[in-house]
Parts: C-alpha cells; structure tokens; sequence
C-alpha cells in the first residue's frame, strides 16, 4: 500500500519544507512498516498544524478549511444520524491531488471520508471518528463521450442532472434516477437506482469502469485503464466490489457509464384498483407479457388522499399505479393498450395517460412530491426515509403489515413503492426534540439491538445509571423484508444505521468475507470508517 512518487505529477509540494518532507517521508515507509506509529502529530479530535498545512500544500490554501460551519455541513447529509464533523475539508482538483491526499493521510492514521452532493439517506458522510473530509465536487469534468460505444467517462462532480444536459443534443441519456441530483460517482459508491429501474437497471448494471484511488494513494481502473467494453469474462469482478462500497475501500475518482438511446417518445399513465394485491397482479402480469414498462410505482399507500391534496392531483385515493413507457409512437400506442387490457382484467378503474410532457409531469406529480408531502403531515417535523426491497409476489403481505406496524408504534408515515422492483420507502415524521419518538422511529426503520443508541446519546445515559431505554421491538420494517426473502436496502445502502441487518442479511461468511476484503484493501481501516462493516 505504498505511495510512489512517481504516481504522481510535476515537483513534489514537500520539498522546500523541512515539516512536509517528514511528513513525506512517514508516508513513503508506510508500506514497509503499516503498523507503526506515524500519528503523534495527530492529536484526537483535532489535526497538528504541521498536517494541515501539509494538506494545503497539496491542493492550496483556498481548497482546505477548519471553520466549524464547514466542517458541521459536511458532517451529515439527509439522514436522522446526527452530525459528526471531520477536523478537516479539502477540495483537490484533480485525481493526482486525491492521490496525495490519501497516501498523506493514510500514513498517518488519519480517516478519510468521501463526499459528493450530501443527499445520501444512512450517514454515509458522518466523520464518526474525525478525520478528512475529502469534497470531490470541484471535479466535475466529463472526461469522454463515446456516442458509437453508448458510453461516458465522468468525474465525481457531474450530477446526473448535469451529464443528461450535456447528452441533450446527442441522442443518447443516463436513465438511472434516484430522485436527487446526486453525484454520479456517488450514485456508484452508494449502489443507487430508482423508478427506472425495472427497464434499465440499477446504477450496479450501468457502470462499465471506475477509477479509484486506494488508501495508500495507488490509483485502479477496475476494468483496465481506458476500457468501456460491454462484458467480460475476465477474472474478478472488481468493478462490482466498488460498486455499493459506500466509500469504504477507495475512493471513486472516476467512472465509465452505460448510455442508452433517448426514447423517442414518452407516455405516462395511472390507473386506480380495488387493493394493493390486486395492483401488484396487474405489475407481475404486465412483466410477464414483456411489456417494456419503464417505471412502475405506487405513491402515498395509507395517505394517498392528502398526497394528492398536496400535489393538487385530481385522481382516485385507492392503491393507484403509476406507470412510463418509452419508445415509438407506434410501439406507445402498444404498449399502452395491452397495459390497459392486464390493469382492468386485475379490477382497475380510473385509466388515464398523458403524452405532453407538462402532463406527464402533472401525473407524476405526487410520486415526485412524496417526501415533501408527507413533511406536510407533521409541519415543523423532519423526515426519515428508509427503504426495503423484497419478492414482488411478498409485496401486498409486507405493505399491509408496515401499515399495521405503523398504526401500533404511533408513527406517522407514508409508503412510497417502486412496484416494478419491490422496493418501497417509508417516510416517517418525527419531532427531533422528542426523545421517546426518536427511540420509536430507530426501533422501526434501523437495526437497533439491546439499548437504544438514541436513548442512550439523548440521556446521556452511563454504566450503573438505573436508567433503561422504553420498551421496543427492534427493526421492524427492515427484519420483516428479511423474513419475507428480501433485502433490508434496495437503494438508501447501508450506512451506519443497518450494519447489524447486513449481517443478518449475508450470514456470518458473507459478514467475515466481506471483512477480510475491507482488511486486505484498507488494513488500517481508516477509509470511511464506522460504515457498512
């Protein structure tokens, strides 16, 4: 895991300061000697002056900051888990200053957090034990369009807003689309998708290439320098590895994507049903004729009629799917028709479809403003959104049982499903101040065991203290898709909040696999440290 000078380009920083060179040279005997003691300029909770500067002289005065409100931004990101700042954000500019800046702080002991738009929804970006704060937004170069090889090179600054209106003009678009702006690369380190995901695929099935700098500053194209082929059989998957690491084992400083031709032409639809199972039938039978749907969701279940007030949608407060097609005008006509025959044979009333885009836009409207819409419920109260994925067949038994669950803990919530995928978020309300509610929300959505860690945090609870958390059932929503043969994630990734339901979720060799891959790559286990593992 030794950093090489000769990765790296142009005069060394270090060389005319006595403090940087040492600095350096701690960093170049790290691969010989990992476990030794480099960290006595490193005092905890705060970075030695020396270091710092040492960052600045990587990437420059302006690119690196200690002020409190810098370092509280990037401490959290639209999650519950409360802010854990770094001691320090740097902002390099290119992959040669990442590479730096990882080999320096790798060496001494120093834990690196990646961070892109911040709109990660499990505290993927909390500095649980300090460290540097690695903001990768100021690369935001697309690097190279190959529009005859439908695929594109990007840095982790593009958001994917940004590269579809790059690609306006060329025929071609990214239809990977988790909701948020979200940096691209960060979509690949957080395993994103979202409602396109029954036609397209993940974000997982739309990466070809990643660049990525290792703890000890060496730099990895996983599929080979340069290269944006379609398949592969050769050797180990080391894209997948990244792909979902949350930040963990690299850092993603690049990535080749999958384009696909933009559809001709676009039609959304919505049709109402008697029940939700009636709803999920009408999906699996449209699937199973090879209709090419390219979204299928169901908004608002258990609080449709006040979504819709909300997005003023004047539509059916029953279970209601929403549904896109892409294609030609001919195949639209189509698709939209044996669509139509499945929905009324399942008892759906209610079709309708628009083809105009402020129409569409209009259908859509209450599943795009689901999350607002629900905070509307409780004004002056947060969100915490969670999700699961399971069988879609399992999909109404698992809908009406986190119904009921809500009902019994008191929470207010909504459902949000991706019916084509049976993946569903669950938007809970919860005042921030209200501890006992607080403690309600985590035995519900996150993998809590034994004591409340919020009760505990909240109390300040101690050893002895006679004080114990509220009763609670742990985990309900997530151990119920378990217990269904799902996932306790299909998008949010796993984060802080559900490092135990991962563990449930592969078993003990899948968990210990997965450990020895974090320990070879990053022995010091400094890369994003207190996440996923």
């Amino acid at each position: 895991m030794g950093w090489c000078r000769s990765q790296l380009k142009g005069p060394h920083p270090f060389r005319h300061c006595p403090a940087m060179a040492s600095l350096l040279r701690a960093t170049a005997t790290w691969g010989l000697f990992p476990w030794r003691g480099y960290c006595s300029r490193i005092k905890q909770g705060k970075l030695g002056e020396d270091f710092v500067e040492a960052l600045k002289a990587v990437v420059g005065s302006p690119h690196v900051s200690t002020a409190a409100a810098v370092l509280q931004h990037h401490g959290h990101d639209e999650s519950m888990h409360r802010c854990r700042p770094p001691d320090a954000v740097v902002w390099p500019q290119n992959v040669e200053q990442v590479s730096q800046l990882a080999a320096l702080c790798y060496s001494q002991g120093v834990p690196i957090i990646p961070f892109g738009t911040g709109t990660g929804l499990e505290g993927g970006v909390c500095a649980v034990q300090g460290g540097v704060c690695f903001n990768l937004t100021h690369m935001d170069r697309i690097l190279a369009l190959n529009p005859e090889d439908f695929s594109v090179v990007v840095e982790p600054g593009v958001t994917r807003k940004a590269l579809n209106t790059h690609l306006r003009d060329s025929g071609l678009w990214f239809p990977v689309d988790p909701g948020a702006d979200a940096s691209l690369c960060g979509m690949a380190a957080t395993g994103a998708s979202g409602t396109n995901a029954v036609r397209y695929g993940t974000i997982r099935d739309n990466v070809l290439n990643l660049e990525v700098v290792l703890p000890g500053g060496q730099l990895l194209h996983t599929a080979g320098l340069g290269r944006h082929f379609r398949k592969s059989a050769a050797g180990y998957n080391l894209t997948g590895l990244f792909v979902g690491s949350e930040g963990t084992l690299g850092l993603i400083t690049a990535a080749t994507l999958r384009l696909h031709p933009a559809p001709e032409a676009t039609v959304a639809a919505t049709c109402a049903f008697p029940s939700v199972q009636a709803a999920v039938d009408s999906t699996v039978h449209i699937l199973q004729a090879a209709v090419p749907v390219a979204r299928i969701g169901e908004p608002g279940t258990g609080q449709s009629r006040r979504l819709q007030r909300y997005s003023k949608l004047d539509c059916s407060v029953a279970p209601t799917l929403f549904l896109e097609f892409h294609g030609s005008e001919q195949a639209l006509v189509e698709q939209v028709q044996r669509t139509e025959e499945i929905t009324q044979s399942n008892g759906a009333f209610h079709f309708s479809w628009a083809k105009e885009a402020e129409q569409r836009s209009q259908l859509w409207a209450a599943r795009h403003n689901a999350w607002y819409a629900a905070l509307a419920l409780r004004p002056g109260c947060k969100g915490y959104a969670t999700d699961v994925c399971v069988p879609i067949s399992r999909l109404p038994e698992i809908l009406v049982q986190t119904k009921e669950d809500l009902k019994a803990s008191g929470l207010t919530g909504t459902i949000v499903g991706h019916v084509g995928d049976g993946n569903f978020h669950c938007i809970l309300l919860v005042d921030p101040e209200d501890t006992e509610e607080l403690c309600r929300v985590e035995a519900f959505a996150t993998s809590w065991v034994g004591k409340s860690t919020v009760w505990a945090r909240e109390v300040g609870e101690t050893e002895g203290s006679g004080r114990s958390p509220p009763l609670m059932v742990s985990s309900l929503l997530p151990r119920r898709a378990l217990a269904l043969h799902g996932t306790c994630t299909g998008e949010h990734g796993i984060g802080l909040g559900k490092r135990q339901l991962l563990q449930e979720e592969v078993g003990a060799v899948g968990i210990e696999t997965m450990r020895q891959l974090k320990a070879t790559l990053d022995p010091r286990g400094l890369m994003n440290p207190g996440k996923v593992l």
